[in-house]
C-alpha cells in the first residue's frame, strides 16, 4: 500500500478486504440502484417483486427486490443518501452476482439551468472520502463505461432532451460556501450531488458496468439566493421508468 501524512491519501490495491460481505443468495446481473424516494417500494410492491434479500443496517432494512421488466429479471434496490452507505449496499449487490448497474438521483445545479433536467454525468469530481479507498489519488473519476452509453443512447431513442455533465460529489451538504460553488463551476463542474464520484470509483475497482442518471433539483447558481425549488421531486417516478427501461434495453 501507498502511505500518505494524509490518511484519506493512503491507497491499497489489494481486493481482499477483513470485513466480507456472506453471499446469501444469486441475483439477475442487472440492477437498477436509486435515491428515489419511496418510489422504489412503492414500485415494488405495485408490480409484485418478491424480496430476494433484505440488507440490514443500523438505521433501516434495505429489501433487494427482484421483479421482471420487458421480459428481463433484474434488482430493485433503495440506495441510501451519502457516498459511504450507498457504496455499501452497492457492494452487496455485486458480491451477490450483479454486473451491471444504472443509478439515478437528483442533484443540485451551479448554473442556469431548469429544474427536471435530466442529466447523465461523465465524469465526477471526487470531492468525498469513500473513493480514495477504490481507486488512486485523482481529482476525477471518468464514467466510461458501458452503461454511460447505453443511457444517452436510450434517451436519445426516446426523444429526450439530456446534457452530458460534469458533476461535483462532496460529502459536505453544508459546506458548499460560495468561493467553492464559484471555484467547481471555473473547473467544469455543472451539478453537486452525493454519491457519483464514490460509486463510479467502487464499480471501476470491482470491474462492474456503472452508469448514472442525475435530474436537476434545487439551484446554487446565484450563491446569494439559493433556491431549494420542489427539489426534482416531478421527476422521481419518471426516472425510475426511465431506469428500468434504459437496464432492460436490448439495442
Amino acid at each position: 500500500m501507498k502511505k500518505n501524512d494524509f490518511p484519506i491519501l493512503e491507497y491499497d490495491p489489494a481486493e481482499r478486504s477483513v470485513f466480507a460481505h456472506k453471499v446469501e443468495t444469486q441475483l439477475p446481473q442487472k440492477a437498477v440502484y436509486a435515491l428515489l424516494g419511496s418510489c422504489i417500494d412503492e414500485y415494488a410492491q405495485a408490480c409484485g417483486a418478491r424480496v430476494a434479500e433484505t440488507i440490514q443496517t443500523i438505521t433501516r432494512d434495505y429489501p433487494i427486490y427482484v421483479t421482471r421488466h420487458n421480459g428481463e429479471e433484474i434488482c430493485l434496490l433503495q440506495a441510501p443518501m451519502g457516498a459511504p452507505a450507498a457504496v455499501q449496499n452497492m457492494e452487496i449487490l455485486l458480491h451477490n452476482g450483479v454486473k451491471h448497474i444504472i443509478a439515478a438521483g437528483s442533484c443540485g445545479v451551479l448554473r442556469d439551468m431548469p429544474e427536471n433536467r435530466f442529466l447523465v454525468p461523465v465524469r465526477a469530481l471526487r470531492d468525498e472520502g469513500c473513493s480514495y479507498h477504490y481507486l488512486p489519488p485523482q481529482r476525477f473519476v471518468e464514467l466510461d463505461m458501458p452503461m454511460t452509453e447505453q443511457i444517452c443512447r436510450c434517451l436519445g431513442s426516446k426523444g429526450m432532451s439530456y446534457e452530458k455533465c460534469t458533476t461535483w460529489t462532496t460529502d459536505g451538504l453544508f459546506r458548499e460556501t460560495p468561493d467553492i460553488v464559484a471555484y467547481r463551476r471555473d473547473e467544469g463542474c455543472d451539478t453537486v450531488e452525493m454519491e457519483c464520484a464514490a460509486l463510479a470509483a467502487c464499480a471501476k475497482f470491482r470491474g462492474t458496468d456503472f452508469g448514472m442518471l442525475l435530474f436537476t433539483a434545487d439551484t446554487l447558481a446565484d450563491t446569494d439566493n439559493y433556491d431549494r425549488r420542489d427539489f426534482g421531486e416531478a421527476s422521481l417516478a419518471p426516472a425510475l421508468k426511465l431506469c428500468l427501461d434504459i437496464i432492460t434495453d436490448k439495442s
